[in-house]
C-alpha cells in the first residue's frame, strides 16, 4: 500500500482545474489535424457536420455516465477503477493498461505534431523533428516534478488561451474569409480518392473520436479533488459544453474559409484557413498559437496518464514501485515511465507516428465501453453504493454508449486492421501478461 504520510496523492484540486482540464485534454492536435483528413474521406460539409454533431452527443451523454463513476468511485484512474470495480481485476488489467497505452500513444502523436508546427517557424531544422519532439516530452516530464499545484495551475492558464484564441481565430475567419486568395494553396490541391461512403464515415469516426477523446479526463483526478461530489458534475459538465461549442465553431469556420478540394488536401487546416486570410507572416504567428493550443492537451496528458499505472500499482496489477509518489504529488516513477513510452512510439519512425492517432483512438474507444459496462453492472451489484449523482435515463443512456463504441470498435477492425491489430494483438496477450503480474506480485 501506500504510505499514508508522505507517498500519497494530494487534495489540491477544484472546479477550475477540472474545467481546464477537460478543455486542455480534449482540445489539442486532433481539431488541428483531422479536419483535412475527415473532408478527403467525406468530402461533403453537411455531413462532416453531422458527425461532429453526432460525436458530441456522445461525448456528453459519456460525460454523465463519468461523473456518476467519478463521484461514487473517487479514485486516481479513471476506467481502471471502475472496471476493477464492477468485473474484477483481470478486466481491471486490461482496461487500465487500454487506457494508458491509448494516452502514451496520443502523446506520443502530440508530440510529433507539435514538433511538425515547430518546423514551419524553423524550416531548417526540419531533419530534427523527432528530437524536438522528445525533447518537449522531456521537458514537459521535468516540469511537472514540481508537483500538482504547478501542474495544475499551468493547466488553467494553458486552457484560458486555448479557448481565448479558438475563438479568436472563428471570428477572424467568418469575418475575414469570404474573399481570399486560394492560389497560396493552390500547390497542394490534388484530386483525393474518396473512400465508399460508409467507410469514409467510419474513417472519420476515427478521427473525431480521436478529437474529442479528453471529455472525461476530468475523472482521473476525483482522488486529488477536494470535494469530488460537488466539483466534478460542474467541471465536467461545462468543460464538455465549452469543448463542443468550440468544435463545432472552429469546423464551420474552417469549412466557411477553405473549399473542400483544398481542405482535402490540408495537412494543418487551421494555419492553412489563417494563410488564406493574412498570409505567411501572419500564419506564422498563428502556428506560434497553435503550439501553445498543443502544449495544453500534453500538459493534461502528462498529468492524468500516470495516474492510470500508479492506481494499478497500488492494486498490485502493476509493477510496485510505480504507485511512488514525491511530496509535491507527482507520481514519481509512473509519468517518467509514460513519456518514455511516448518516446519509444516517436523513435519507431515516421510510419508509426503516422497511425499514432488511430491506435489511440481505438484503445479510448475500448475504454470507454468498459467504463459504460462498468456502470451498468454496477448499478445491479451494488445498488446501495452512494452515487452523489446519477445519469438521467439509466439505463437507456449507458446501454445506448455501449452499443455505439462497440459497433465502432467492430467498424474500425473492419476499415483499418493496420491500427487496430496492435490493440488486437495487446488482447491476445493480454491474459498471460496479467498472469505474470499476479505472480510477481506475489513473489
Amino acid at each position: 500500500m501506500t504510505n499514508k504520510t508522505s507517498n500519497q496523492l494530494l487534495k489540491l484540486l477544484g472546479v477550475g482545474f477540472g474545467i481546464a482540464v477537460t478543455i486542455g485534454g480534449t482540445i489539442g492536435t486532433g481539431i488541428l489535424r483531422k479536419p483535412g483528413a475527415i473532408a478527403a474521406q467525406i468530402g461533403d460539409p453537411i455531413i462532416i457536420m453531422f458527425i461532429w454533431i453526432a460525436v458530441s452527443i456522445y461525448a456528453f451523454l459519456g460525460v454523465l455516465c463519468a461523473i456518476e463513476l467519478g463521484v461514487s468511485l473517487p479514485q486516481a484512474g479513471s476506467w481502471y477503477v471502475y472496471a476493477r470495480r464492477a468485473f474484477g481485476n483481470y478486466f481491471g488489467f486490461i482496461t487500465g493498461l487500454t487506457s494508458w497505452l491509448g494516452t502514451v500513444a496520443a502523446l506520443g502523436f502530440g508530440a510529433y505534431t507539435m514538433s511538425e508546427y515547430i518546423i514551419l517557424l524553423l524550416p531548417n531544422l526540419e531533419n530534427y523533428i523527432q528530437i524536438i519532439a522528445i525533447i518537449i516530452l522531456v521537458v514537459l516530464t521535468s516540469f511537472h516534478f514540481l508537483g500538482t499545484w504547478a501542474g495544475g495551475k499551468s493547466q488553467e492558464i494553458l486552457s484560458f488561451l486555448k479557448a481565448v484564441g479558438l475563438i479568436i481565430f472563428v471570428i477572424l475567419c467568418f469575418v475575414y474569409g469570404k474573399n481570399v486568395d486560394y492560389t497560396l494553396l493552390k500547390a497542394t490541391a490534388e484530386k483525393v480518392q474518396k473512400p465508399a461512403l460508409l467507410f469514409g464515415i467510419i474513417a472519420a469516426l476515427q478521427s473525431i473520436f480521436y478529437t474529442f477523446d479528453g471529455w472525461h479526463t476530468a475523472s482521473y483526478f476525483s482522488e486529488e479533488n477536494a470535494d469530488p461530489a460537488k466539483s466534478l458534475p460542474k467541471s465536467m459538465i461545462l468543460g464538455v459544453l465549452m469543448v463542443i461549442v468550440i468544435y463545432l465553431l472552429v469546423n464551420a469556420a474552417i469549412l466557411y474559409v477553405i473549399p473542400m478540394d483544398l481542405l482535402a488536401n490540408s495537412k494543418l487546416a487551421a494555419a492553412d484557413a489563417v494563410l488564406l486570410i493574412f498570409g505567411e507572416n501572419s500564419a506564422k504567428i498563428v502556428t506560434f498559437f497553435l503550439m501553445l493550443s498543443i502544449l495544453g492537451m500534453l500538459n493534461a496528458q502528462t498529468m492524468f496518464a500516470p495516474r492510470v499505472i500508479f492506481s494499478m500499482s497500488r492494486d498490485g496489477l502493476f509493477h510496485k514501485a510505480v504507485q511512488k509518489v514525491n511530496k509535491a504529488g507527482t507520481p514519481s516513477v509512473a509519468m517518467p515511465l509514460t513519456s518514455i513510452g511516448s518516446i519509444l512510439l516517436i523513435i519507431s519512425g515516421k510510419e508509426i507516428c503516422g497511425v499514432l492517432s488511430d491506435i489511440a483512438t481505438f484503445f479510448f474507444v475500448m475504454s470507454y465501453a468498459a467504463g459504460f459496462a462498468s456502470l451498468i453492472k454496477l448499478r445491479k451489484t451494488e445498488p446501495h453504493l452512494a452515487r452523489p449523482f446519477k445519469v438521467p435515463g439509466f439505463p437507456f443512456v449507458p446501454y445506448f454508449l455501449l452499443v455505439c463504441s462497440i459497433l465502432f470498435l467492430v467498424g474500425a477492425v473492419l476499415q483499418d486492421l493496420k491500427s487496430s491489430q496492435f490493440a488486437l494483438i495487446f488482447l491476445v496477450f493480454s491474459y498471460p501478461l496479467y498472469k505474470l503480474q499476479v505472480w510477481t506480485t506475489k513473489i
